[in-house]
């Protein structure tokens, strides 16, 4: 077994699917933090929080890609909240309705994402793969946002 042929995944729930990240682009993973809204801040921006005396966007992709939040209850509380990723050197923090967990994936296993009509478009999807009879979307970080919007957050960064 080759450590080359496999990827390290972050996988969580946004509304009923599972994604997944790479694990090199994330830089942690934090419990749901108060959230300062900003005016005149792109849709999908619900705000930002202090992390550790750095203000850090927070990024909805329910909001960003029209997906249900998942219904809550109060065991879901505890696995509830952002995934701070860095884009072009800007750190973010995305909303998760639940953390699953860090799993490896066969590289060889991971498919073309098919084309989709609603929610995440196939051009911000690395990939789809199964793992325990769980489907999995591998999001392409890079790819979610696009530069108009970077320089948007880059500007709310630095407020």
């Amino acid at each position: 077994m080759m450590y080359d042929d496999f990827m390290q995944l972050v996988t969580f729930n946004l509304g009923k699917e599972e994604y997944g990240i790479d694990i090199m682009k994330v830089e942690g993973i934090v419990r749901e933090e108060e959230i300062r809204s900003i005016p005149n801040a792109p849709l999908f921006v619900e705000g930002v929080f202090n992390l550790r005396g750095e203000i850090i966007p927070v990024i909805s992709l329910h909001k960003r890609f029209f997906i249900d939040e998942a219904k809550k209850d109060e065991a879901d509380d505890l696995l509830r909240g952002f995934i701070i990723i860095r884009v072009n050197n800007m750190k973010l923090a995305v909303k998760i309705d639940k953390v699953s967990k860090v799993t490896n994936i066969d590289k060889k296993k991971v498919q073309q994402p098919p084309q989709m009509n609603r929610g995440i478009g196939s051009e911000y999807i690395q990939g789809v793969t199964s793992l325990d009879d769980q489907y999995i979307i591998i999001l392409d970080i890079e790819r979610l946002f696009a530069l108009k919007e970077l320089k948007q957050l880059e500007i709310l960064n630095k407020r």
